[in-house]
């Protein structure tokens, strides 16, 4: 505010000037005239100074004031815009998610800085969609044993194409370590590159903004703080998988890394899953902690944000109880009556379809020597009636699993390593007509024990018609060895199997060779030989 000293000095100079002089002249009687004069002047002068210096000042006072109107106005200016720009981004960034995606912001705050953090980097995947199954698998580094592949391949054992074509399994790898997951990755391209060609096999990690801090969480339960830390970050990962998971399918199957599945244990779960009311929620098919529970798709956006609500505090298949309570049970009630409730919308199917198999529990220290009593046991071969033969190889047998077992349909039959040249062979008593052979390697409890690179070798009984075939096997698309064997097959991911041509005759012997190292064991489960004598 300005201060005007301009009036102020008129009054001095023409009002109050007299009337002091008069004043003084009358005290003391115009002695002391002059002295009030000089004094009335200076102070004058000092009035015009001081106006002339507070209009300068006051003039420095607009400009400063002016400069910080300036400054805050543009400071204002890039927060407002700042704040409009991380509103908007935030305001695109939930215009594109689902309703039930934009929830995680509540339960998680600290995905708010970072865009991309609910969105996995998928490293392998056909981005199917429109299956009648989708199987999800959290697996993570342990410090012992890992079980992720014979997981896999117990699952994807003995499926047909069509069930194949109707189905994904989603591996997600729950790690931040790049190189780890890389690994993990290219463990399921090189055992798998037909299924991930295919689409059946997708393989995800979780962004490193994905997880919150769990450096301080509350301790409960009498749990240590690494397993309240543990189960805290598997919520997250159960979470995580279920969302993306969800718009792929009908039906969300949830797995673990170290399970085995009985055989067409995806025409079980159909069947069982027709057979019920709409009423259900979850369907059981084991009955140990989060494997083999199924969910509607359509369900999984309300568990997973009841997960969400209560990550830090309970363990998965405890909140998934406590969900169950909240939608049915009384609390008017009884425990009895919550119970049978429950019941009605979780429905267990017997026998279970899968097993736990695992010794080394992703908890650091723990071992789990978990059981489902109900899963019984496995078929681990097949028997057939097969001709009467003398069967050899040159493979070091493991303890009572012989070849003499799996082909008399006792057993399967068990050996250490094959490498390059050894050989199964089973010679008849009698020359005979052979029209289609079977071999199946690999057994669902030993899914991964196959034979690779091998290939299936008739001895034609008749001298004059294996010398023919042999100088003329190519026409017959045949090879022959140097010892008078014909190559009229080979195993494909473990099987092998077809119809042996009728001009070669009466068969003497078949064989299975070897052709390189193999860097597992083998396991033969079912031998059968057809032929048409009676």
């Amino acid at each position: 505010m300005r201060l005007r000293y301009g009036p102020l000095l008129s009054v001095l100079c023409l009002g109050a000037f007299p009337l002091l002089w008069y004043a003084a002249w009358q005290r003391n009687q115009g002695n002391d005239f002059d002295m009030y004069q000089s004094q009335l002047l200076e102070l004058r002068q000092r009035l015009l100074y001081a106006e002339k210096e507070n209009k300068r000042r006051s003039q420095e006072l607009s400009s400063a004031l002016d400069e910080i109107k300036h400054i805050i106005a543009k400071r204002m200016n890039l927060t407002t815009n700042h704040t409009d720009d991380r509103k908007g981004q935030m305001l695109n960034l939930t215009r594109k998610l689902p309703v039930h995606l934009t929830n995680m912001y509540y339960y998680l705050p600290h995905l708010r800085e970072y865009e991309d953090a609910i969105f996995p980097n998928v490293i392998f995947g056909q981005q199917r969609t429109g299956v009648s199954l989708v199987m999800g698998i959290p697996t993570v580094k342990r410090e012992k044993q890992h079980y992720l592949m014979a997981t896999l391949h117990s699952l994807l054992y003995e499926l047909s194409e069509e069930q194949k074509d109707d189905c994904v399994i989603i591996i997600f790898v729950a790690e931040v370590n790049e190189e780890y997951i890389n690994s993990v990755a290219e463990s399921v391209k090189t055992s798998f590159p037909g299924e991930i060609q295919s689409g059946v096999l997708e393989v995800i990690s979780p962004p490193t903004s994905y997880y919150p801090d769990l450096s301080n969480l509350k301790k409960a339960f009498g749990d240590s703080e690494d397993r309240v830390r543990w189960r805290t970050k598997q919520n997250l990962d159960y979470s995580f998988l279920m969302l993306y998971a969800q718009p792929k399918g009908t039906f969300y199957l949830q797995l673990e890394d170290d399970i085995i599945a009985k055989p067409d244990y995806i025409q079980g779960i159909k069947n069982f899953a027709a057979q019920q009311s709409k009423e259900w929620m979850i369907l059981e098919f084991s009955q140990l902690g989060f494997i083999g529970k199924l969910f509607k798709s359509e369900d999984l956006p309300l568990i997973v944000e009841f997960f969400l609500m209560f990550y830090k505090d309970k363990p998965i298949d405890w909140l998934l109880d406590h969900l169950l309570c909240v939608k049915v049970c009384n609390p008017e009630r009884d425990a009895i009556h919550c119970e049978k409730e429950k019941a009605k919308l979780r429905i267990r199917a017997k026998p279970s379809l899968f097993q736990h198999v695992g010794t080394y529990s992703s908890l650091a220290g723990k071992i789990q020597n978990l059981k489902d009593k109900d899963f019984g046991k496995n078929l681990l071969h097949k028997s057939h009636n097969n001709p009467p033969a003398k069967v050899n190889t040159s493979l070091r047998i493991y303890q009572q699993y012989t070849l003499e077992k799996v082909y008399e349909g006792k057993d399967c039959f068990w050996a250490s390593a094959p490498v390059a040249g050894d050989y199964l062979s089973f010679t008849f008593l009698k020359p005979l007509k052979v029209e289609k052979y079977f071999f199946r390697s690999g057994n669902i409890e030993h899914p991964g024990d196959k034979l690779f690179n091998t290939t299936v070798e008739v001895l034609p009984a008749d001298e004059i018609p294996r010398k023919e075939l042999i100088d003329n096997g190519s026409k017959f698309n045949y090879s022959a060895t140097k010892d008078g064997y014909l190559k009229i097959g080979a195993f494909e991911n473990g099987i092998a199997e077809g119809s042996i041509d009728q001009s070669i005759g009466k068969i003497q012997a078949i064989r299975l060779s070897v052709n390189s190292d193999s860097p597992v064991w083998a396991l033969l489960s079912e031998v059968l030989i057809k032929t048409s004598e009676k």
